[in-house]
């Protein structure tokens, strides 16, 4: 029976390219996200090589995360690999000028969404015992403030601690728990956290060298598939063309 790992926004970015570095290695793959025509695409690309079910699921719904999860057919239901991808960041301008609608979306998707998928298979995860793993995906903005980041850094702050948080309480179980915090990676982020704006995107990443999402995927294989005595707590990932600025200081004119 091969390895099972369970991917939460599978559609684009980190979770299409973890998919496809799993089924490289012959771990059978459970698929989510929002898009369904994107889940079919994977799905027939992946599938000649390895198991593959698919699930249309937004993370926000919990009813829709609990049957998912309960409705696992024979053969993917011992989940070995957990990674909690799916999230957002929107509306990158200062907090006082954001939509609350914007906030409470971003808190659903990578607090709320996140902690329900974990808990739905957390059961799954303790029963495989030891070598199983979470990952969950966070940003160095869980850590370095910046602006425009409000609640998006707020959220991934609350995945560090609660990543932490559950090292705690799994002691004993075998589960592994890392929070994955890249830097600046090339992916549909920009898009998506600036609503379609494609320039936007395109100024960000023009004249450096970002992460891609497959140097991400391959850091969330390779805290996957440690030796079993192992836990990665937090792995940091910023490209090499990127580091910290200054502290900002208002001045008087």
């Amino acid at each position: 029976m091969s390895n099972v790992v369970f991917i939460t926004g599978a559609t684009s970015g980190f979770g299409r390219a973890a998919a496809r570095r799993f089924a490289a290695a012959g771990w059978s793959l459970v698929l989510t996200g929002r898009r369904v025509e994107r889940l079919q695409a994977l799905q027939d690309e992946l599938a000649g090589r390895v198991p593959v079910h698919v699930a249309a699921l937004d993370v926000r719904d919990g009813s829709a995360v609990t049957r998912v999860v309960a409705e696992l057919p024979e053969g993917f239901r011992r989940v070995r690999t957990l990674v909690n991808n799916a999230g957002l960041a929107l509306a990158p301008e200062p907090a006082q000028t954001v939509e609350l609608s914007d906030w409470l979306t971003m808190i659903d998707t990578n607090v709320i969404g996140l902690v329900s998928v974990t808990h739905a298979l957390l059961p799954t995860l303790i029963e495989t015992g030891e070598g199983a793993s979470i990952v969950n995906l966070g940003s160095i903005a869980g850590q370095w403030p910046y602006p425009g980041s409000h609640v998006y850094g707020a959220t991934k702050a609350f995945v560090k601690q609660f990543s932490y948080n559950l090292r705690c309480d799994l002691l004993g179980t075998g589960v592994r728990v890392t929070d994955l915090a890249p830097g600046i990676a090339e992916t549909e982020f920009t898009l998506v956290r600036t609503k379609g704006d494609q320039a936007a995107s395109d100024r960000l990443y023009r004249g450096t060298t970002p992460l891609s999402a497959e140097d991400v995927a391959e850091q969330i294989y390779y805290v996957a598939t440690l030796p079993a005595h192992m836990n990665v707590n937090r792995m940091e990932v910023m490209p090499v063309r990127q580091a910290w600025s200054p502290f900002a200081i208002d001045r008087d004119a």
